[in-house]
């Protein structure tokens, strides 16, 4: 999973399992917790352990500081994102089940990559982890937000991740020679491709068609960007067919 599809998605938390049935025999619905807002890595930086989640403020007015909730204790009901409502599935007590410092774990979206030898890659923009283990894969690195529009991103296997130093992620030298996938560009290049071999028609049609293929991938992205409606659906379903868990139906 992509722990950037994760922000801004909405928690609920479930209720007791001794209240989860009101007196006239009716379930009671998961009441919102908030919504995720960062991932958090293991102090070693190879492991996603949990998220941070922002809460409402207090009768809109008093802001509440972000509540950690630990990976494991997540699930999916019907097309919701629960939480466990067992005491140690948030805050210190989940850290402490866990095993890990809160105060030493890291936020890695964001963070500046640098090379050992000091050369600047820009900033992890995502990483890939298992769903369950939370173990990390790769790192997705970019220049900026337009350089992900348009080239991609730099995916970066976690094994030349060389851990967290004055607030940057430090990383192989190697690093710096990997190259981009994706973006609005190589999705009009593999459109070009297609029309060259298809069309046969000279310049004037490709240039026609590669146009077109570069407004078509760049309106695409923006809709990503502005988290579409529709996207939601599926991402919850790719989560149930990695996490492995059962398509519950929402009570």
């Amino acid at each position: 999973m992509r722990v950037a599809d994760f922000q801004g998605v909405k928690v609920y938390r479930l209720p007791p399992e001794d209240k989860r049935v009101r007196k006239d025999g009716t379930e009671r619905d998961p009441k919102k917790l908030g919504r995720i807002h960062n991932p958090v890595f293991a102090p070693d930086g190879r492991r996603v352990v949990g998220f941070m989640v922002k809460l409402p403020d207090i009768v809109g007015m008093v802001k509440q500081d972000d509540r950690f909730v630990a990976l494991d204790s997540l699930d999916v009901v019907g097309e919701a994102l629960v939480v466990s409502d067992a005491k140690d599935a948030m805050g210190t007590a989940a850290a402490k089940r866990l095993g890990v410092d809160l105060d030493r774990c890291l936020i890695w979206t964001g963070m500046d990559v640098v090379t050992r030898s000091g050369k600047r890659l820009g900033y992890c923009a995502d990483a890939q982890c298992h769903p369950r283990t939370g173990k990390v894969s790769t790192f997705s690195l970019t220049q900026s937000g337009a350089a992900s529009a348009l080239l991609g991103n730099v995916e970066m296997p976690v094994a030349m991740m060389r851990g967290y130093h004055n607030g940057q992620m430090i990383v192989d030298d190697a690093a710096a020679e990997l190259e981009c996938s994706g973006g609005a560009a190589a999705a009009a290049a593999e459109a070009t491709v297609k029309v060259k071999a298809q069309a046969k028609k000279g310049a004037a049609v490709l240039d026609e068609h590669g146009s077109k293929a570069v407004d078509k991938g760049s309106r695409a992205l923006g809709k990503q960007l502005g988290r579409a409606k529709g996207m939601f659906g599926g991402f919850m379903d790719e989560y149930k067919k990695a996490a492995g868990t059962s398509a519950k139906k929402k009570k």
